[in-house]
């Protein structure tokens, strides 16, 4: 009915850059916040930032000033802009967006991850 579906990770160099993407598509009729979490291995998923549909974001400390998330609402597209990575941001990274579908009901939908690896 509704999927996220993300892209854009992989293997990137500490100091290096890389751009996240999740699209999200079905029957949907409004999205609220949309979100990026992450989890490294042997660790709980936790929270890295969020965009409201007016566009105010907010970041996790351990990434602010390095990550920037931003989304189209045309595409229904959120993206996160990594830069100046660092080993300890390797995980899988999972978006999640709240949704008011065509149904009319209003559910938190995640996406499946995608893996990101910082490392020389």
């Amino acid at each position: 009915q509704v999927q996220l579906v993300e892209s854009g990770g992989g293997l990137v160099q500490p100091g290096g850059s890389l751009r996240l993407s999740c699209a999200t598509s079905g029957s949907i009729f409004s999205i609220y916040t949309m979100a990026w979490y992450r989890q490294a291995p042997g660790k709980q998923r936790e929270f890295v930032a969020a965009i409201t549909s007016g566009g105010i974001a907010n970041y996790a400390d351990s990434v602010k000033g390095r990550f920037t998330i931003s989304r189209d609402n045309a595409k229904n597209t959120v993206y996160l802009q990594m830069n100046s990575s660092k080993p300890e941001d390797t995980a899988v990274y999972y978006c999640n967006a709240d949704i008011r579908t065509a149904t009319w009901t209003r559910v938190t939908y995640w996406g499946q991850g995608t893996q990101v690896t910082v490392s020389s």
